[in-house]
């Protein structure tokens, strides 16, 4: 019989993992491409953690409803894609400010918790994600962002080398992990199935 656990010499703490970064899944939902002009409507975050045998899992999932930014472009096709109503009342939206405030405290205490130096942006084709997150970082003159401004960890990227899939649907499923189109589409939804991916790949390739 095998076991998962791995021999403590050979642990590597997480600030050693990734070279000094904390990764951390990040996916968002926008009123359209334009980062610069298009409302940013859903953000949600997890923390990678690990345990005592070195092994990668998901942690506790941040996530929040965002208001449109004043002056913000909302395209009907992308909120017919993703499904919202920007200014349905029992969305309970708040400022993207807010939003971004409360996800970097989470973010910074997990920082100095893991004595990583800086987190990277986990996310499937994240270019997107972090230029979204950058733009209402700029927005809401925020200088806490804890984020790496340019460097990214893609899961569409790692799914094609581990399974041969770059669609985020196609790689979870090829990594034998479940997958509801139905819930498809929301931030929350899609940055768990992301987060696992994430993690399975990783505890795949440095537990082989």
């Amino acid at each position: 019989m095998t076991s998962n656990a791995t021999p403590p010499s050979r642990v590597i703490p997480m600030k050693r993992r990734f070279r000094g970064f904390l990764p951390v899944v990040v996916d968002v939902e926008t009123g359209g491409f334009n980062a610069q002009t298009d409302a940013l409507l859903e953000i949600a975050s997890i923390v990678i953690e690990m345990d005592d045998n070195g092994r990668v899992q998901p942690g506790k999932t941040i996530a929040f409803h965002v208001e449109p930014f004043a002056g913000a472009n909302l395209e009907q096709r992308a909120l017919d894609f993703n499904k919202i109503n920007p200014f349905h009342p029992f969305r309970f939206a708040v400022p993207e400010k807010d939003a971004l405030e409360k996800t970097f405290t989470a973010v910074s205490a997990s920082l100095e918790s893991s004595g990583c130096s800086r987190a990277i942006l986990v996310g499937h084709n994240p270019f997107f994600d972090l230029g979204f997150l950058k733009a209402a970082v700029e927005r809401s003159r925020l200088k806490n962002n804890p984020f790496h401004a340019f460097s990214t960890f893609d899961t569409a990227t790692l799914g094609g080398v581990a399974y041969g899939q770059t669609v985020l649907a196609r790689a979870v499923q090829a990594a034998n992990l479940d997958w509801d189109e139905s819930e498809a589409h929301s931030a929350v939804y899609d940055a768990e199935r992301t987060a696992a991916l994430f993690c399975t790949i990783v505890n795949n390739w440095w537990h082989r």
